[in-house]
């Protein structure tokens, strides 16, 4: 039998064969930002994230997702810069540039890292979590030794940036850890912080995700977006890059690990694409990545502000047309788009839309919209 150490080698080793650059492990042990994390949830900045309000305690003990476990092997998978998307597009979060939900694609890789430890050692359990369980991923893979906390709240490596997923591995097999990452490479830099469209830091290391455009454009769901957000959006559809662009370790950024991770023709459509789409045919493009978790509904909501912050007549002939569409949140966003516009034409297509419309939440939108007399400027590249 190999021992620990030729074990979280041969882990290591494995790693890098199916998509891992970076693979450490820590101890199972109660997270040494547990306290930061209660009280952000107590100062209500997770939104209307209410599962990790409903499973806080969960977080604190890492054995209510694998009884007995002793270890936590964290591995993280590059997903790149993402592409440069054309003026009038917008935009997607270069996670999501793929044509996978990367939940699926880490979670398989790392049943088979773990096949590792099965072959070494038999009769020990594990479970691999991405995303979905109660683990405070950046709290363990900081003590794995994967990186350190940036001021924007990611984790950082000195060595690729912060372009990746994490993934864990819990286990009942008891391993030596790594070296805990304690030291902090940001410096007095703040660029990330200077860089958010819409002042979603309260602080370094403090992310208010109410305001968010990650949150607003993913987690945001069934809502309006509020309106002061809406123009710091700028043409972001889906997640957001800002402060990962900005930082200057990403310039250390490689590609993707992962094929399944290289930009999309299929994640390349255009905000009016994206707002013209019939339910149908966004569930038969995309119910296996990321977008399935906003869904059809949000996703044509967010394509409708995009739209109103490029402010160009261009697309006031799209906008008109989904006035029509069946959900009164994707209407009210199309309302918003047109009276950006703020054409005449615009301005007679909302107050013809005004004398047909039923909708208490459409009504408001368009009575804002007509009761603002500014003329917009076009959104800068």
């Amino acid at each position: 039998m190999i021992s620990g150490l030729e074990l979280v080698q041969a882990l290591k080793e494995r790693g890098r064969d199916l998509g891992f650059p970076l693979v450490g492990v820590a101890v199972a042990a109660r997270p040494e930002t547990y306290d930061l994390f209660r009280d952000w949830l107590k100062q209500g900045l997770h939104g209307e994230m209410g599962y990790l309000a409903r499973r806080e305690a969960a977080y604190e003990d890492s054995s209510g997702v694998l009884p007995g476990v002793r270890t936590i092997i964290m591995a993280a998978m590059e997903y790149g810069s993402g592409r440069t998307v054309p003026d009038g597009s917008g935009r997607i979060a270069a996670y999501a540039q793929g044509t996978v939900d990367y939940h699926d694609l880490v979670r398989i890789k790392l049943k088979e890292l773990a096949a590792v430890i099965h072959e070494h050692r038999p009769g020990t359990r594990s479970r691999v979590t991405v995303d979905t369980a109660p683990l405070l991923e950046r709290d363990v893979a900081r003590r794995a030794g994967l990186g350190w906390f940036g001021k924007n709240t990611m984790l950082i490596n000195k060595y690729i940036g912060s372009y990746f997923i994490l993934g864990g591995i819990l286990t009942d097999c008891e391993l030596p850890p790594d070296p805990r990452h304690d030291a902090s490479h940001c410096g007095t830099c703040t660029r990330c912080l200077e860089a958010c469209p819409t002042d979603a830091f309260n602080a370094p290391y403090v992310l208010d995700a109410r305001k968010c455009i990650s949150y607003l454009t993913i987690e945001l769901r069934g809502q309006p977006i509020p309106r002061p957000l809406r123009s710091g959006m700028q043409d972001w559809m889906f997640g957001c890059d800002v402060c990962q662009q900005v930082c200057p370790w990403n310039r250390k950024a490689g590609a993707p690990s992962m094929p399944e991770l290289l930009p999309s023709p299929i994640t390349a459509r255009s905000a009016c694409e994206f707002l013209s789409m019939t339910e149908e045919e966004f569930h038969s493009l995309y119910s296996s990545t990321p977008f399935s978790r906003p869904g059809w509904e949000n996703m044509a909501r967010n394509a409708a502000i995009v739209l109103g912050n490029f402010r160009s007549e261009q697309f006031v002939p799209v906008l008109s047309q989904r006035l029509q569409h069946p959900s009164p949140l994707v209407r009210g966003a199309v309302v918003w788009a047109l009276g950006q516009i703020g054409t005449p034409e615009a301005r007679t297509i909302l107050q013809n839309q005004l004398d047909q419309e039923s909708d208490s939440l459409v009504r408001d939108e368009l009575q804002s919209a007509l009761d603002s007399h500014s003329m917009s400027v076009p959104l800068s590249s």
